[in-house]
């Protein structure tokens, strides 16, 4: 899996500035076609590290739209969320996060758009390796019924691989959008 996610990691990274802005502003529209965040208030997204696709413009669209948005922020080994502000730090891996906002657990959010190293058909996901997600939405799939928050993958087409195996502790997703497709 290690070198499999290296891999993915370089593809992801290749992909050049402006291509990442065009491919950023089609997910957003993925998103719309979708009608992904219809009934949704409280969104949680990232902002891109490590080579991982533009969010830049769907979280323009959601905050301009009256949604809520949040950003994760590393607590030790799991994640929380604030709400984005205007004044940011670097966490451990340099990951800029909100400060003085107060911080909101998974369970208050409607949707996650979480970033992926890899993806396959059937929506298994492979992230940077940490389990920060997993551990932090463990409660998600004791839910039986009505599972909220709703979790998507966001990725480029190029990070889709044949076949990944699922552990026993990862949490699956709802969905996976690209900038062509919407994986349900």
């Amino acid at each position: 899996m290690k070198e499999l996610r290296k891999k993915l990691r370089i593809i992801r990274k290749s992909i050049d500035t402006p291509t990442r802005k065009k491919k950023g502003k089609k997910l957003l529209y993925q998103c719309q076609k979708h009608a992904l965040f219809r009934n949704a208030k409280h969104i949680a997204i990232f902002t891109p590290n490590d080579g991982e696709i533009e969010t830049i413009d769907t979280i323009n669209y959601l905050t301009h739209q009256g949604y809520f948005v949040y950003l994760p922020i590393l607590v030790g080994e799991k994640l929380k969320f604030a709400k984005m502000g205007k004044l940011y730090r670097k966490n451990r891996f340099g990951i800029d996060e909100p400060i003085f906002s107060p911080l909101v657990g998974a369970h208050k959010m409607d949707i996650i758009l979480m970033p992926l190293v890899g993806f396959d058909i059937n929506m298994n996901r492979l992230g940077m390796g940490g389990g920060f997600y997993d551990k932090t939405l463990s409660f998600h799939t004791k839910l039986k019924h009505f599972r909220v928050p709703k979790l998507f993958g966001l990725a480029f087409d190029a990070q889709e691989v044949n076949r990944l195996s699922s552990q026993p502790w990862d949490v699956p997703v709802d969905g996976i959008v690209t900038p062509t497709r919407f994986i349900r």
